[in-house]
């Protein structure tokens, strides 16, 4: 099944949204909001975030698997009880003023379809309103927030 977010506004260039998309490393820059609880032994490197999360007892992974400057970045993740992968679009339609949206393609199995669907689909609209408040061009030039 595909689910696509609402489309939301950021206040960033598309180029600068891109430039920290596209490098997973910018994730330590909210380490420290990740719940300790639910998340051990993160690594994270340019390309590739892993990650034990509780209850799964093994280590899953996001990796960039696709990108396209300004445009796209594509995600996927490796040892997911459910296959899936991600993307985040962007189109600048004026300066300072980049269009967002994302899109989660995840292979559900149909009994379990109904109990997820409105989650799945509230979560990427909350990812996408949370993608365009994020301060991309203080990220760039290596500020933190």
């Amino acid at each position: 099944m595909r689910y696509e977010s609402h489309i939301t506004s950021s206040a960033s260039s598309a180029s600068s949204i891109y430039n920290v998309l596209s490098n997973l490393k910018n994730i330590e820059r909210v380490r420290g909001m990740i719940p300790e609880d639910k998340i051990q032994e993160l690594e994270i490197e340019e390309d590739y975030v892993r990650m034990k999360v509780n209850g799964l007892g093994q280590k899953i992974g996001l990796f960039v698997e696709d990108k396209e400057a300004d445009k796209v970045v594509k995600y996927g993740v490796e040892n997911s009880p459910i296959p899936m992968n991600m993307w985040i679009q962007m189109k600048e339609v004026g300066e300072k003023d980049t269009r967002i949206k994302v899109t989660l393609e995840a292979d559900i199995p149909f009994m379990f379809r109904m109990m997820v669907e409105k989650k799945l689909q509230d979560g990427i609209n909350q990812a996408a309103d949370m993608l365009a408040q994020f301060p991309y061009e203080e990220w760039e030039k290596g500020q933190t927030i």
